[in-house]
């Protein structure tokens, strides 16, 4: 069966299915819940105090990360770093994007943990990390990224670190359920948005975060889905107007094309992971922004682009990957797909029964650091239970 062909049985099945399924995503996921949250209740938190890197020009609480793709020269071992794109440089300095990744591990599985069995030992650990990390003086990070994806011998930090914090995404998710529960006080909570709401500014007006909004590729799309998603906690309805716009006007003309591709993503040295990773942020930013009265999932440009086109795009790809025709990722191709969040949100958008069947079976765990790294949605019991 060809690709028109396979897309239009599957788009022949989705009739049977009808635009208003219903999944009980809760009873589907919940052991799985309950079995990764038991695991984390032990774990004390880790903020980027914890951890210094002699090449950071920040502070203590600031978080700092370096350029995955830049290697020592060996020209000149001691001077400016080099590029080398796909292939990341195990030696650089990774601890605090490890330390936000657990958390964005964590707290979301905490918090889902809460919001089905309604145990506060759940939602107090969580709560827990939030203050750690956002409300305790000691501890707490500072609400920029001034310091992040430094490239050692040319840049102590730049726009491009701001896509490390798309793990606060799905914890800012959370964090309403864990004042509803009790464990976050009314000043914690309080503290905790004004944190967001800082980190929002920063990223609105600054020149690393005004860079990063300008990005044409994923970096783009996960600075509107951070930005959307920080304004939704903060309640800032000026900013999510601006994010629904934004993603109208310059997101989709410019990332999506007339056929649902995603050619700034094709072209880099993993097309597979980098366009299964800008789906699942495209396909975020539709599920926040839809939740505020502006359906994203059905906008479409006078010449057709559209969320519903690059999910069915890449739909048969992730159903096979071997029919994918650009090349194999240089790195880490053999851990894609995940139980990609695009086929969840799109299949309940969409009324696709394929999508959500396909979603069922692809893993929904990985211990991989570049799996975690890029695949940032993993709780859907607090997206669309």
């Amino acid at each position: 069966m060809n690709r028109r062909d396979f897309v239009a049985a599957c788009a022949s099945t989705a009739l049977l299915w009808g635009a208003d399924a219903k999944f009980d995503v809760a009873a589907f996921d919940r052991a799985r819940v309950l079995r990764n949250a038991g695991k984390y209740l032990a774990d004390k938190p880790a903020t980027v105090t914890q951890a210094q890197s002699k090449r950071s020009t920040g502070g203590l609480h600031d978080f700092f990360s370096e350029g995955d793709y830049w290697w020592p020269d060996p020209k000149n071992p001691e001077g400016p770093y080099v590029q080398r794109d796909g292939m990341t440089n195990p030696d650089n300095f990774v601890e605090h994007r490890k330390f936000l990744m657990k958390l964005s591990v964590q707290v979301p599985a905490l918090a889902a943990a809460w919001k089905l069995t309604r145990e506060r030992r759940y939602s107090d650990h969580a709560a827990a990390h939030i203050r750690a990390w956002f409300v305790d003086e000691p501890s707490r990070m500072n609400p920029n990224l001034e310091f992040a994806q430094a490239i050692h011998g040319r840049f102590t930090g730049r726009g491009t670190g701001v896509i490390d914090t798309i793990h606060l995404v799905e914890v800012a998710r959370a964090i309403p359920l864990l004042a509803e529960a009790g464990s976050l006080s009314r000043p914690a909570y309080d503290a905790t948005q004004k944190w967001f709401a800082d980190y929002a500014k920063w990223m609105t007006t600054s020149k690393n975060g005004t860079d990063e909004r300008n990005a044409k590729n994923n970096h783009g799309t996960c600075w509107l889905m951070q930005v959307a998603a920080f304004a939704k906690l903060t309640e800032n309805r000026d900013l999510l107007a601006y994010s629904a716009d934004r993603f109208k006007t310059v997101i989709v003309p410019g990332q999506i094309e007339t056929d649902g591709s995603l050619p700034l993503e094709m072209a880099r040295t993993k097309p597979y992971g980098y366009c299964l990773f800008n789906l699942e942020a495209l396909a975020t930013v539709c599920q926040i922004l839809s939740e505020t009265g502006d359906d994203l999932w059905r906008f479409t440009t006078p010449d057709g682009r559209g969320m519903n086109k690059a999910i069915a795009y890449l739909f048969p790809y992730i159903a096979d990957k071997k029919s994918w025709k650009k090349p194999a990722d240089v790195m880490y191709f053999e851990y894609w797909p995940m139980r990609q969040e695009a086929l969840l949100f799109g299949g309940l958008a969409y009324g696709r029964a394929d999508y959500l069947d396909l979603w069922k079976k692809l893993p929904a765990d990985s211990d991989v650091d570049e799996v975690i790294r890029n695949f940032f949605i993993r709780q859907p019991v607090l997206w669309v239970a």
